[in-house]
């Protein structure tokens, strides 16, 4: 079955224009004229307004005039990210949909589900002319997913409405009233090379097939780190045999549980045996400790072209020693909302190139000082062996609001719709909530949508019956915007 033919058929049709949008974030030219040709070809009043965030305003249908305005807001951009393997050029190609079963992803790379559900259905409503609703400001942002800078930069005189519905939370079942605010950590160092002695033997290391994801939502489910797999695998070979070091490349995204890691290394030719038994070694234990996790873990090592320049075993040893001893994933569980992550750090990218050592980190919590604390703590650990440390692209938390008026409506509406309770929670995972809250102060905010798995991998997906679900629930909740 094509995706355009599921239902809501609306839904699923502007999923599919959307998705043959390139729309990374930092490039969302094309997206945000797709957003404003779409509001004007309703005749409807669209605004861009200074950063490139879209509104646009519906007026209530028949016998709604009276209800409160709603805010219904969704993010433009996409984590682009694909497998090794797979030949896809983002900046020009629509991701190429299939239906599987009674789920949606993409070949080989991320869907774009987040957010591009959430904007899908924006477009749905906006579009409609059966559909009750109460005065709509549909309010579209950018680059949310690498600063959260529509958020942050958002012109608040746009906006009137006092409730908003934010459509980007992945289980079915959840109404989020809280999420993490974050911090990144980016940190170089200049690194010195030096020419290869004669007599070593190179080697390529590639280590492949980890389930990465979010590195919020999925920070707490022990997937394994790319980037720390490998520098423990290099620490332990260190131990053994004399290593060189020519280049190290692990993760793509900042906000993504790295999947992959690549090392070029050489070695002594009188090592080779030593050598392979270390490698075998410290694979087989990392793959019996994750052997319950990480199924599809590949490990490669193979002899690769010579090398001319190696990086300083000083420098080198200072790199290993800075990546072993950086905190990466669950910092400190909330100690009031059970089973919440308060705080955690996600090693997202390592590079090792061109006379330069460079990391990027993404550090998150719910409690501001807690936020500070797990920041100050990766900044100490690089800062103490010399690693320059850049901090910045803050972003604050949104504290739970149980007192919720749209809250009280919508959980009510689930438990009368579906008979059982909805999953009232704060999230580990920075939605535009907490931002747009210091924007709007006062307004009544609620994040819901449907289950999406995988997010911010290439195993990205959407499932069917939950958006049927999701969507049937939203119209419901439209009905009952109070006055």
């Amino acid at each position: 079955m094509e995706v355009r033919n599921l239902e809501p058929n609306a839904l699923w049709n502007h999923f599919a224009d959307l998705n043959e949008v390139p729309r990374p974030s930092k490039k969302e030219e094309r997206v945000i004229a797709f957003m404003v040709n779409f509001g004007k070809s309703l005749g409807l009043e669209t605004i861009q307004d200074h950063i490139g965030n879209v509104v646009i305003k519906k007026k209530a249908t028949a016998g709604m005039e009276k209800r409160q305005t709603i805010v219904m807001q969704s993010h433009l951009d996409m984590v682009h990210q694909k497998n090794s393997e797979t030949i896809f050029d983002f900046d020009e190609q629509g991701i190429e949909m299939i239906v599987d079963g009674d789920w949606v992803r993409a070949n080989g790379t991320t869907l774009g589900a987040d957010n591009g559900i959430g904007v899908a259905t924006i477009m749905a409503i906006l579009k409609s002319t059966d559909i009750a609703h109460p005065a709509i400001e549909a309010l579209f942002t950018i680059d949310e997913e690498t600063g959260m800078t529509g958020a942050l930069q958002v012109d608040a005189s746009n906006i009137s409405g006092t409730i908003l519905l934010n459509l980007d939370t992945e289980d079915d079942d959840e109404l989020s009233i809280g999420c993490a605010g974050g911090i990144d950590t980016n940190t170089s160092a200049a690194i010195t090379y030096e020419d290869l002695p004669n007599g070593y033997l190179c080697f390529e290391i590639k280590l492949r097939g980890l389930l990465g994801g979010h590195s919020g939502m999925d920070i707490h489910l022990g997937r394994g780190n790319a980037n720390k797999w490998m520098n423990r695998f290099l620490h332990h070979v260190m131990s053994a045999v004399d290593v060189r070091l020519c280049s190290l490349d692990g993760g793509s995204l900042r906000n993504a549980i790295p999947r992959e890691s690549t090392a070029v290394i050489a070695i002594s030719d009188d090592d080779k045996t030593k050598f392979h038994q270390a490698a075998d070694e410290i694979i087989e234990q990392i793959t019996a400790e994750f052997q319950s996790i990480e199924k599809d873990a590949n490990w490669t090592v193979f002899e690769t072209g010579d090398l001319s320049r190696v990086v300083k075993q000083s420098d080198f040893k200072r790199i290993v020693n800075a990546l072993y001893s950086v905190h990466n994933g669950v910092y400190r569980m909330s100690p009031s909302i059970a089973g919440l992550v308060e705080a955690s750090s996600s090693l997202a990218k390592v590079t090792v190139g061109d006379d330069q050592f460079t990391t990027q980190s993404l550090q998150r919590s719910s409690v501001e000082s807690s936020k500070t604390d797990v920041a100050n703590t990766i900044r100490a650990a690089f800062e103490s062996v010399g690693v320059e440390v850049v901090q910045g692209g803050e972003y604050p938390g949104w504290e739970p609001n149980a007192d919720s008026a749209i809250l009280n409506v919508m959980a009510d509406l689930y438990r009368e719709k579906f008979q059982s309770e909805p999953n009232i929670k704060a999230c580990h995972a920075g939605l535009e909530c907490g931002i747009l809250g210091k924007h709007f102060p006062g307004m009544d905010m609620i994040s819901f949508g449907p289950n999406i798995r995988g997010a911010h991998s290439p195993d990205e997906c959407v499932q069917i019956s939950s958006v049927q679900k999701f969507w049937d629930y939203l119209l419901e909740v439209l009905k009952r915007i109070p006055e």
